[in-house]
């Protein structure tokens, strides 16, 4: 039983200013999302399933999927503002214009998914080590498993220069995950590195665990997720802002003994793009790769 890929790709990027996801950083346009992709399919992924915005679908076709889709067993699914709302709910959240979050998301490709699948985000380079350490482990659990996993990276490895970013803080006992807490603002302060919890600064190493979403699972968390998200939404629904986010739903889940959480590392570095000034170093790291032998000229066949 090949697990597969759950990607989330249904981000506004409102720090980015565009549509990240899809953004070109290969040297024939292939984006993040085709090199995750890719490194899935080596490391014995079977399929991949993407969560987007419906107003993204042509460009996301136009840029990405077409190309993807003939080489690998690949469908897309909608995040969209009323997937599991109920009318009540949808009228309080009648001025809602961001999506609801990624444990929405994820949800939202409960139908998609058949077999222990991996979650990442669409605009994150995680590296081929940690597809295949994921790949083998999802391969090793039944569709019945509570125990779960993910792939942690140093928190200082994960910032960038141009601004805050979001980090789930893990603490790590025993290889398993104890808890973990969003930090939604994390960065550089001169030569530090700043947390912002309720108007209070906090100083970080930089040698602190954080979660990257990428996780393992298998089938039996979306029943999880899904009530976890149905409390939110019943607390939630008029707020504009709130999102029901996977740190604090991963969290839940080891909290109240549902699952437990493996936890493991991978030697490849992450990079990312959270602000347009990202574009021209992740297109660099690519770059780079492809020198190095780890990729081909072009990724896939026409």
């Amino acid at each position: 039983m090949k697990p597969a890929l759950l990607v989330l790709a249904a981000g506004i990027g409102s720090r980015y200013g565009g549509v990240k996801q899809i953004d070109g950083v290969g040297r024939h346009n292939e984006t993040l999302l085709d090199y995750s992709t890719y490194d899935a399919k080596r490391a014995g992924f079977g399929k991949a399933v993407y969560v987007i915005r419906p107003e993204i679908e042509k460009e996301f076709c136009e840029r990405f999927f077409n190309r993807v889709s003939k080489n690998f067993d690949a469908e897309y699914v909608f995040q969209t503002h009323d997937k599991f709302l109920n009318s009540m709910q949808l009228t309080a959240a009648k001025d809602r214009k961001k999506p609801w979050g990624t444990i929405h998301a994820v949800i939202c490709a409960k139908d998609a998914v058949k077999t222990p699948f991996a979650i990442i985000n669409a605009d994150d380079y995680y590296g081929r080590s940690a597809f295949e350490i994921m790949g083998k482990y999802l391969s090793s659990i039944t569709n019945e498993s509570t125990e779960h996993a993910m792939v942690g990276y140093m928190l200082g490895n994960t910032l960038s220069k141009s601004g805050m970013v979001s980090r789930g803080i893990c603490e790590i006992k025993n290889n398993e995950l104890a808890s973990m807490k969003e930090n939604k603002e994390i960065g550089y302060e001169g030569n530090r590195i700043i947390s912002i919890i309720d108007g209070k600064k906090i100083e970080c190493t930089g040698n602190e665990w954080v979660s990257m979403n990428f996780f393992g699972f298998s089938i039996m968390v979306m029943e999880n997720f899904v009530q976890y998200f149905e409390k939110f939404i019943s607390e939630n629904a008029e707020n504009e802002k709130a999102e029901c986010l996977l740190p604090s739903g991963v969290n839940e889940i080891v909290s109240s003994g549902k699952g437990k959480i493996k936890f493991f590392t991978s030697q490849d570095n992450w990079f990312g793009m959270t602000y347009p000034e990202d574009r021209e170093k992740v297109r660099k790291e690519i770059e780079k790769k492809i020198n190095d032998g780890c990729y081909p000229d072009m990724l896939w066949e026409k």
